[in-house]
This record gives C-alpha cells, structure tokens and sequence, in this order.
C-alpha cells in the first residue's frame, strides 16, 4: 500500500512538472506575441501618417512647379532678349549694305582708284590681342555697344550721303558746263572772231568755229541740257540750240538731219544731228556756238578741254 501510494506520488509530481512546463512555454509565447504587437503600435505610431506625408510631397511639387515656372521666364527673357538682338543685327546689316553701295557710289564719284576702295572686302585686320579680364558680356552691355555703333553708322552715312550731293553736284555742274568737240571727227577749218566773209570777201565777226567733215557724220552735243530749238534758222539752216541751265547754251547749225526735238533732255555726248550744208553754208561742216548769259564767247576754252 505505501508502495502504492510512493508510485503515485511519483505520477502526481511528474502531472505537476509537466503543467508547470506547459504554462511556461504559453507564458512565453504570450510574452513574444506581446513584444510584437507593441513594436507594431510603437512602428506605426512613430512612422508618417498619410496626412503629413501628402503635405510634404505637395510642398515639394510646388517648389518644382516655381522652379519651372522661374525657368519658363528665364527662358522667355532670353528668346526677347535673342529677337531684340537679331533685330537690332538686321538693322545694322542694312545700314552697312546701304554704305558700301554708298561707298561704291563715291569711288565712281570721286574717280577714285576701285581697287583700293574695294567696298566689297572686309577691312584688313590683325595684330596681337590681349583679353580683358572679367566676364563676357552681358546683354545689356550688347545692346549698348549695339545702339553706339547704329549712332555711329548713321552719322557716318550722313556724311558721305552729304559728301555725295556735292559730288554728283559737281559732276553735274561739270556735265552742264560745255566741253569737248561737237564732232567726232572732222578738223577746225575756221575759227571765232573777225574775218573775211566767204561769200562777199567782207570784213566780218564769225561768232563761232566751224568744224568741217563729211556730210552724214555725226554731230554731238558738248554738255547736258534741254533742247530749246530744233527746226531751220535764217542763216543757220537747220539749228540744234541747247540750255545747258548754267547760264551757259550751245549751238549746232548747216545739220543735214535733226535727231532731237525741243524740249528733250540730252546728255553730253548725245549724238543731236547729222553733218550738212543746210543754211548760209559752201560745204559740210558744224558751226559750234558757245553763248555765256546770251553773248557769243570763244568755244576755243571749251573745246580745248577734255570731259
């Protein structure tokens, strides 16, 4: 009986141990499920909420929609700044091409040697540089150079445009002014002041030159003008006279032909009539008047010259 009662003892004690080592283990497992469910709510309380995190990421788009909105500026600055530029380029470029036809103009002018006023070649440039320091420059520093050489441009072309009136004054008072031979061939077979009439041996004033050629030739006119008379004449036969508008008029008489009409412009050289014997004349030649203000004057200083 006590052997009995030894063995269950024994069993009890085991029973006990075991329930003591079941509870443990769930104790424990409690514990871990514990520990993981506080590091959860600990994780989740400490980590952004949804809200702030919106908030965040809507200040920074904001801040990239400034920066763009910064650049599309920037970017639309520039651009005027680059069409202001070109067109202020265009400008130039026009005034520059106005003064080389302008240049061009007055080595024709002047007479000048077109080789060495070569308005089509870029000037001559060279020499060492030395560079400024500092930053390039700005685009209002450009734009300031810019204006500068545009005033500078229209002054000069002022200039030469002003210098050119002269010229072209010049050259045209010289082409009003008579010059040159009323023929382009033929020979001086009588010249201006007294002599003996060849019709009636008299003593008589011959108020021009006679230049003697072949019936037909050509007779041109020695300066530029208008034609005032372009018909016969008693005396002259038929008559070319022309205002050169400087005082000065010139007269072409015995023509076989008349090529020009009153009224008409000429330009010297213009070839105005065909040689004759028209009029008050023995043989083919031109009788060449010069009248200064209405009075006759010897076309000898006139002809002598070379235009």
């Amino acid at each position: 009986m006590k052997t009995n009662l030894s063995l269950k003892l024994a069993v009890g004690k085991q029973y006990i141990q075991s329930l003591k080592n079941g509870t443990s283990n769930r104790v424990l497992s409690l514990l871990v499920l514990m520990l993981a469910v506080s590091m959860f709510v600990i994780g989740r309380w400490s980590a952004p909420a949804p809200v702030a995190f919106q908030e965040t990421m809507g200040s920074i788009k904001l801040e990239v929609m400034q920066q763009r909105e910064v650049l599309d500026r920037l970017s639309r600055e520039q651009e005027i700044n680059i069409n202001a530029l070109s067109a202020r380029l265009a400008e130039l470029q026009a005034t520059s091409t106005r003064l080389d036809a302008l240049g061009e103009r007055l080595v024709q002018l002047g007479q000048l040697d077109p080789e060495e006023f070569d308005f089509t070649q870029p000037p001559p440039l060279g020499g060492p540089e030395k560079y400024i320091g500092g930053s390039h420059s700005s685009v209002t520093e450009m734009n300031h150079a810019i204006s500068q050489l545009a005033e500078v441009l229209s002054s000069q072309f002022s200039r030469l445009d002003a210098l050119q009136v002269l010229l072209m004054d010049r050259n045209l008072e010289d082409e009003r002014t008579p010059a040159g031979w009323p023929v382009n061939s033929g020979w001086i077979s009588s010249g201006f002041g007294e002599r003996n009439d060849p019709f009636t041996g008299k003593k008589a004033q011959h108020e021009g030159l006679d230049f003697a050629g072949t019936k037909g030739s050509e007779v041109v006119g020695v300066a530029s003008g208008i034609v005032i008379w372009s018909a016969s004449r008693q005396g002259y036969g038929k008559l070319v006279e022309i205002d050169h508008g400087n005082g000065y008029s010139t007269r072409y008489a015995h023509n076989d032909e008349l090529l020009v009409k009153a009224g008409e412009a000429i330009t010297a050289g213009q070839v105005i009539a065909k040689m004759g014997a028209t009029g008050r004349a023995s043989s083919p030649h031109v009788h060449f008047e010069v009248l200064q203000k209405g009075k006759a004057v010897n076309p000898y200083q006139f002809v002598k010259q070379i235009r």
